[in-house]
């Protein structure tokens, strides 16, 4: 039927079928089924679900499973995909086999695959015959596109394979940016998240995986997310949690339950405006200051100075500590900010300890004589959710 076409629309065929499967995975199996952010219309549901049944042969809860167990155990020995556990090369040549080989483990599915779809034709078709789809994708490719339907055929069944289960997998836990610091090493490809439908803005994901949006900073875009709204918009979606993002009002001078409520749900953004406001102006003084040639300022130091210590070498950590004995004040900084963790860290003190806490915090940051730290602790008291 369509077997007389210029190569470029063979090429703009391929494109479309794979993105299509990429926004399935994105909107359906990662945003909708895994971190439950957004539901959606049944219809449209069904049809990634179809879609994907077609194009990839995943199984949802099997898929669901992996990456709730992904979260679950990151960078830890059970983590199905780690490159930090199992080596940067490992998973992005092998991703699928690493997926394949945790698909097959019952606790896994057991224990991370509840509240995934199990009607009837889940348990007798998608589930149970899950190759099916694809060799009906192959036979629809050909009888539309001739010899050429089996070449795009083949870029289909590659296409998740290497872009989820290598690229994001695999290079989202070993090389990018990082907006955030959790206790993992998941970064952001890049900022233009188009090719992989936001996917690649992972270092946000992993910050607030919960949000159906994957973008945090203006310059960022998330194309799954611009789906998600159009879905939205007609009714097809509904949304139901995005990152929190503080707002700051500085006509607030006292500390209570709604600053508290700002810091701890947002606590990522309060630690990337503390390495922006505090760590990183500290830094540059000491960096004016110095006259010998006894140490260096360098961009690897600053990065040792904001990374989350638990992702340290120990080659790293002695990096740091040299530096921290060499700047008292880039000690007294890096101190505070390892305290006012603690605070959101402590699971067994109630609210108006914690708010204690916090005064306490400021108090003390107020004192320290560093005109940046004690700016952000003035700054942090007027703390405020955004309201969505």
């Amino acid at each position: 039927m369509f077997n007389d076409l210029f190569l470029w629309g063979y090429i703009l065929i391929a494109l479309v079928l794979t993105h299509i499967t990429i926004a399935s995975v994105t909107i359906f199996l990662h945003r909708a089924q895994a971190h439950r952010s957004l539901s959606l219309n049944i219809l449209v549901s069904h049809f990634f679900r179809f879609w994907l049944w077609l194009t990839t042969g995943i199984v949802t809860k099997e898929w669901v499973a992996i990456h709730r167990k992904h979260h679950a155990k990151v960078e830890m020995p059970d983590d199905p995909h780690s490159p930090q556990q199992k080596g940067i090369a490992k998973v992005l040549l092998e991703g699928a086999e690493l997926y394949r080989s945790e698909s097959e483990n019952d606790n896994t599915l057991l224990q991370y695959g509840h509240d995934t779809p199990s009607d009837w034709l889940e348990r007798n078709l998608y589930s149970r015959h899950s190759y099916l789809g694809i060799i009906i994708m192959l036979f629809l490719n050909v009888i539309l596109l001739g010899a050429a339907g089996l070449t795009i055929w083949a870029i289909q069944m590659m296409w998740i394979p290497v872009f989820a289960a290598g690229i994001i997998n695999g290079l989202g836990h070993w090389w990018g940016y990082r907006n955030f610091e959790p206790i993992d090493a998941s970064t952001n490809i890049m900022p233009l998240g188009m090719f992989i439908g936001g996917e690649e803005l992972h270092n946000n994901h992993h910050a607030f995986a919960s949000s159906a949006k994957f973008s945090s900073k203006w310059y960022e875009f998330d194309l799954g997310w611009f789906y998600i709204c159009i879905l939205n918009y007609f009714g097809l979606a509904r949304i139901k949690k995005v990152a929190p993002v503080p707002v700051i009002n500085h006509q607030n001078l006292a500390i209570d339950i709604e600053t508290l409520r700002a810091v701890v749900n947002s606590r990522f953004h309060v630690m990337s405006h503390y390495a922006r406001d505090v760590i990183k102006k500290v830094y540059l003084e000491e960096k004016r200051k110095v006259k010998s040639h006894r140490w260096k300022f360098t961009r690897r130091q600053m990065k040792l100075l904001i990374r989350n210590y638990a992702l340290l070498d120990e080659n790293a950590k002695q990096r740091l500590n040299k530096l921290l004995d060499e700047s008292q004040s880039l000690k007294v900084v890096y101190e505070y900010n390892f305290r006012l963790q603690l605070i959101w860290q402590n699971k067994t003190a109630n609210q108006e300890q914690l708010i204690q806490s916090l005064k306490e915090w400021c108090m003390h940051a107020e004192q320290t004589g560093i005109s940046a730290l004690a700016e952000f602790a003035e700054t942090i008291k007027g703390y405020r959710l955004q309201e969505v």
